[in-house]
């Protein structure tokens, strides 16, 4: 009687001991395409971040245009010196005097934030990842498209071409205005820094004529 207690006893750790390893395996969860692009650029440390400041810079030819920003997420409270003014406001409430200054501010941010708002905008699809050319460096990527919804936002029913490598960096993309199939445009993804955790690409380039957009100035305050 005492060897069947003592083996009943062993089944019914065993039971358990299985019921827990299925439990955590049903936890387990594997992550979106759009987090790994995320978290490979430093997603995961944005949470500790209380400012960031950049200077969003294009060159074209002779010409250069710039403007600088700073950004508290957690308020939401935004900064923009152009030449010789300067803005501030609050993105929750965005009034007539704000509105430019804001279109600016989302563009900016896009560029150099772009993997993390593959995260944090809404009413967006994301195809699944497929093996292509690249369009510039005509080398093989991964490639998924992020299309947003023709309603809301200030450029409604765009789409984006993300090209990455295994390691999940993006480094080439194509911008189409719409949704169209021709590009509107596209550049290359250069010059990664880490700032306080966050991996950004700092140089962005097209494959023909004197255009270069970059950034400048970049700091990143933590709590």
């Amino acid at each position: 009687m005492k060897i069947k207690s003592t083996l009943l006893l062993l089944l019914l750790m065993t039971a358990i001991i299985s019921c827990k390893k299925e439990e955590k395996k049903e936890v387990i969860k594997e992550i979106s395409i759009a987090e790994k692009i995320a978290n490979a650029h430093g997603f995961e440390n944005w949470k500790n971040v209380s400012q960031i400041h950049f200077t969003f810079n294009v060159d074209r030819d002779s010409s250069h245009f710039e403007r600088s920003w700073t950004w508290k997420p957690k308020t939401d409270d935004v900064t923009l010196i152009s030449g010789t003014d300067t803005i501030s406001y609050n993105r929750k409430s965005i009034d007539s005097t704000s509105l430019n200054a804001d279109k600016g501010f989302i563009n900016d941010k896009y560029w150099l934030l772009a993997p993390y708002q593959l995260i944090w905008d809404e009413g967006t699809t994301i195809s699944e990842a497929i093996l292509v050319e690249a369009p510039i460096s005509k080398i093989q990527m991964n490639k998924i498209t992020l299309t947003y919804s023709r309603e809301g936002g200030y450029t409604p029913g765009d789409a984006y071409d993300f090209y990455f490598t295994d390691n999940y960096l993006i480094k080439e993309w194509v911008f189409r205005e719409g949704n169209t199939e021709e590009p509107s445009l596209i550049t290359t993804w250069k010059n990664y820094q880490d700032f306080n955790g966050l991996n950004i690409c700092l140089d962005h380039t097209k494959s023909e004529g004197n255009w270069k957009l970059y950034f400048t100035h970049v700091k990143v305050e933590l709590d």
